[in-house]
């Protein structure tokens, strides 16, 4: 073996080792780090209450027409009426001191059940929003028309109403609905007529 070929041969395997020792080096130098991040999420609450007692009455929940609150009707016309009466009735509503959100509410339905059948189409109705504290009676037609119907089977969404969400442990500020219904000329004697409404509070952003 010649002195050249042996120098070439240990040139080329130092010169292995140093590539290898690079290779070695840029192994060693590879950092890894991370972060982490997370979120908790919590709903808030939403609730519609009435009350039938004023606005600083007694409010709670009723949720489906089995469980809907009774009004209590101008007296004594709504227990003995005659064509072209009109009866009134007040129903205050607000959102409850848990609710986080302010809200929209818009009559949903209505619908009316008779002994016979004979007076529900003779009996029509308009819903009114007026203040708290204002009285339900013919004045309340200068408030914000929130449904109507010719009979107590007809539907006519009227406007929205806002409704605001209190602070703290305080409610929301109440909102009250002024129901007239008024007979018409073919009212039949001696039927007892009931009428259901339905109204939705939708949470607004």
């Amino acid at each position: 073996m010649t002195t050249d070929t042996t120098r070439r041969k240990v040139l080329a395997v130092l010169v292995g080792g140093i590539v290898l020792g690079i290779g070695a080096a840029v192994t060693l130098a590879a950092w890894n780090d991370s972060e982490f991040a997370k979120g908790t999420f919590t709903a808030g609450s939403f609730d519609l209450e009435g009350a039938t007692n004023g606005a600083n009455g007694t409010y709670t929940d009723h949720v489906d027409a089995a469980g809907a609150a009774t009004l209590s009707f101008t007296t004594p016309l709504a227990g003995n009426m005659s064509p072209t009466d009109v009866v009134y009735a007040p129903f205050w509503v607000r959102l409850d001191s848990a609710t986080t959100n302010d809200a929209t509410l818009v009559a949903s339905s209505a619908s009316g059940e008779d002994t016979t059948g004979a007076n529900t189409a003779q009996l029509s109705y308009t819903v009114y929003a007026i203040a708290p504290g204002a009285t339900c009676d013919a004045t309340a037609s200068g408030g914000t028309l929130v449904a109507s119907g010719a009979n107590l089977d007809a539907f006519t969404a009227g406007s929205s109403v806002a409704l605001t969400a209190g602070a703290g442990t305080d409610p929301g500020t109440p909102v009250q609905l002024c129901f007239a219904v008024t007979a018409a000329a073919g009212l039949e004697q001696g039927h007892e007529t009931t009428a259901t409404w339905s109204f939705t509070a939708t949470s607004t952003p």
